[in-house]
């Protein structure tokens, strides 16, 4: 009987971390800026004030620092090793997500969170 329980929670316990491990993965921090618009999840532009962005963005220097859904991105060399592949836009129209990048990793996040979806 013990040790039925004990496989019972081994198990529970290996469900909830492989959950909590898979979600954490799925925030989309890791960028790859494509080089057309259709290989792109999402269409960016990069405002001049940081009050007309979506989103502040703080470029961070490791891919371990881009956790979250917060705007703390990594920019990687291959579209294979990135959570969401952007587009840089010329045009804020033609935009899906206004960003502006800030100077402090403590500056980066959501200005309009009904657009946080597009990054997970």
């Amino acid at each position: 009987m013990k040790s039925n329980v004990k496989k019972v929670f081994l198990l529970a316990f290996l469900l909830v971390s492989v959950f909590i491990f898979s979600n954490n993965h799925c925030y989309a921090q890791k960028v790859y800026s494509c080089d057309s618009k259709y290989d792109a999840d999402v269409k960016v532009f990069v405002v001049s004030s940081k009050y007309d962005a979506d989103l502040l963005v703080y470029k961070v220097s490791s891919k371990y620092d881009a956790d979250g859904n917060k705007g703390l991105w990594f920019f990687v060399d291959s579209k294979y090793d990135a959570d969401k592949k952007i587009y840089f836009v010329s045009s804020k129209y033609d935009a899906d997500l206004l960003i502006y990048f800030v100077n402090s990793k403590y500056d980066a996040k959501w200005s309009k969170k009904n657009k946080q979806d597009l990054m997970y």
